[in-house]
């Protein structure tokens, strides 16, 4: 049977508790649960230049309508933000060896936050030591040539924020770095993004939550039109083709 292009409700960059500037609430069951009951078909899991707790949401996920794109939201040497989303772990893993190798410091949980490694049983594994809030020693090229070469899909995050974006940074998307997306923030949204940035129309935008709370989650949605949640098919939403598009 031929499979029919429909419409996913998206959900692209949400945090676990791993991330240090995360809800302790924010853990494996709990985010499904919530993703779910808020009609969510698709959502990213991207924490802070860490992939611990992947794994875990994406068995969590097991038996529920919610698909899970394993991903990470990088840090760059220019402290602009990337969120990065594969097809499966073991590529999410090859790029999570690049920033481990480029990521220093150690955490100080009294000032920056808990980094809970959580299982899908509620189960806390453990805790990552890493600076997780900090930068990698990687250019925002470098970043997204390696999400390319792992086969991922690398999207500017919440380039409308002042702090942590691509524009807040450098102050403009530079054209030789290939993004496939801009992400735009829930609070302002797709339409007034496209009026706020007319020379950035070549690019596709989505919206998502960046939800660190779980009230959050599903409060940035981006609708998008393809035959199955698959990073394939995602590609060709974002460029797209074949009938696949995002909705705006």
């Amino acid at each position: 049977m031929v499979k029919k292009v429909k419409e996913f409700r998206c959900d692209l960059h949400v945090h676990t508790c791993l991330s240090p500037c995360a809800d302790l609430d924010m853990y494996p069951s709990a985010l499904v649960e919530s993703a779910a009951a808020k009609g969510l078909d698709v959502i990213g899991i991207c924490d802070h230049n860490a992939s611990e707790n992947v794994r875990y949401v994406i068995e969590a996920s097991r038996g529920k309508p919610v698909h899970v794109f394993p991903g990470m939201e990088i840090s760059s040497r220019e402290e602009a933000h990337v969120i990065a989303l594969f097809e499966n772990i073991d590529k999410l893993l090859k790029v999570q060896e690049v920033v481990y190798a480029a990521l220093s410091g150690s955490n100080r949980e009294e000032i920056f936050g808990c980094q809970a490694v959580v299982n899908a049983s509620d189960e806390v594994e453990g805790f990552n030591d890493r600076l997780l809030i900090g930068s990698a020693d990687l250019s925002l090229r470098e970043i997204v040539e390696a999400v390319h070469a792992a086969g991922g899909i690398a999207i500017a995050a919440h380039i409308d924020r002042e702090s942590f974006s691509v524009l807040g940074q450098l102050g403009f998307i530079p054209p030789d770095i290939r993004f496939d997306a801009l992400e735009i923030s829930r609070r302002m949204g797709l339409g007034e993004a496209r009026k706020r940035y007319p020379d950035l129309g070549g690019y596709p935008f989505i919206e998502s939550s960046d939800a660190h709370f779980i009230r959050d989650i599903g409060e940035g949605v981006t609708r998008i039109c393809m035959k199955e949640p698959s990073l394939s098919e995602l590609k060709m939403a974002l460029e797209g083709r074949e009938g696949r598009y995002v909705k705006e």
